[in-house]
């Protein structure tokens, strides 16, 4: 505990991460970044170039495809049936398993959906993006300039775009996404119960949001906050007893002869980050030369940002893009929606993340010392 607290605060405590490296490990991660910049061209070409491909010459069937399958559910329970018996009927009706419990979603946005509608879900998503827009122009007061807050704004819009897709209501992923970028933003030490509660919504909708709070955890308790730390802890508690309950209404409804799923051992590498990211974004309006790198620099742009927020955003990014080219299979590309839009703010900070990595590798000397505040 005495070293992760350490951490928190050696971090917290800089005024410019990156111009502090030591001169090799400057030079380094510039010559780290330029090889993944160049990479990144390549493998994003390539991965647009084979997604069209698949596209072209297996394109899907009427009744093909997850929206197909979330339609299809939600005409049922307007009809008057239950989600998991609806759901999981759907699932094993057009070749999707139903185990383990987790490849049956959790029956939130369908309610939702049921209830509000799609095209009111849609305006949600619009207001929960342009939430996001307001709340982090104000959290980035005081550790960037105006330009650069103006820049973060057409970032969110670039990178949250599937906020204005039709069927947004039926992609978890996205909202949920909303949310804990929107949680992210509005944090304060002060008032972090907003937060929590964005969280516990994002984490009713999928429950792929898990990660962001365990990281908030471990941040809270790092800087000893207990009231923070035991509402996130209740979360937790009471999202485990969520799951529980749904695990108990998927095995209610389930076949012995339901498909079990393929697992999750994709190994696919970072090039299940950067592709679908470009597909789901307005960057994928670029040519792959340009995409590849304007997926990859975010994170490099959060690691210039000090504080807690540039800290939580840089790792939460990074275990989202080890979450995909480890574990994701390629028909789990929307788990990058999980960091959208708010990753990709961090392609504001890139330029001064160059410039503070030049600086630290064209110093002479030893590193500079660490700031008071």
């Amino acid at each position: 505990m005495g070293r992760l607290a350490s951490i928190g605060a050696w971090w917290d405590g800089l005024e410019a991460p990156l111009r502090r490296l030591p001169r090799g490990a400057a030079l380094a991660v510039l010559v780290l970044t330029l090889l993944a910049c160049l990479w990144s061209a390549q493998a994003t070409t390539a991965y647009v170039a084979a997604d069209q491909h698949r596209a072209a010459t297996r394109p899907l069937k009427e009744d093909e495809g997850d929206y197909k399958l979330y339609q299809r559910t939600l005409s049922r329970m307007r009809a008057g049936e239950g989600y998991y018996a609806a759901a999981e009927s759907e699932q094993r009706a057009h070749g999707y398993p139903t185990r383990p419990f987790v490849t049956v979603r959790t029956p939130t946005m369908a309610w939702l959906a049921l209830t509000l509608g799609l095209p009111a879900l849609k305006i949600v998503a619009i207001l929960l993006l342009l939430a996001n827009v307001a709340a982090w122009v104000v959290a980035l007061e005081g550790r960037s300039w105006l330009v650069e807050r103006a820049a973060a704004a057409l970032a969110l819009g670039v990178f949250g775009v599937l906020a204005f897709f039709p069927l947004v209501g039926l992609t978890h992923e996205m909202f949920a996404g909303l949310l804990l970028s929107l949680a992210l933003a509005l944090h304060r030490p002060h008032r972090w119960w907003p937060s929590l509660l964005l969280a516990g919504m994002a984490l009713a909708i999928r429950e792929m949001a898990l990660p962001f709070v365990l990281l908030w955890g471990a941040f809270a308790l790092d800087a000893r906050r207990w009231r923070e730390s035991l509402g996130l802890a209740l979360l937790l508690a009471a999202f485990a007893a969520g799951m529980a309950v749904h695990a108990h209404f998927v095995a209610l409804h389930r076949l012995p002869g339901d498909l079990v799923s393929d697992g999750w051992e994709g190994m696919l590498g970072l090039a299940n980050f950067i592709g679908p990211l470009v597909t789901t974004t307005l960057v994928g309006a670029l040519p792959g030369w340009l995409a590849g790198p304007l997926a990859l620099l975010p994170l490099l742009g959060w690691a210039a940002v000090r504080g807690r927020l540039g800290l939580f955003a840089l790792l939460w990014s990074a275990g989202y893009m080890v979450l995909l080219s480890v574990f994701a299979r390629p028909d789990n590309f929307y788990w990058v929606l999980l960091v959208l839009p708010a990753y990709g703010i961090g392609i504001v900070f890139v330029p001064r993340a160059l410039a503070d990595l030049l600086a630290a590798a064209l110093r002479r000397g030893r590193p500079l010392a660490r700031s008071g505040g």
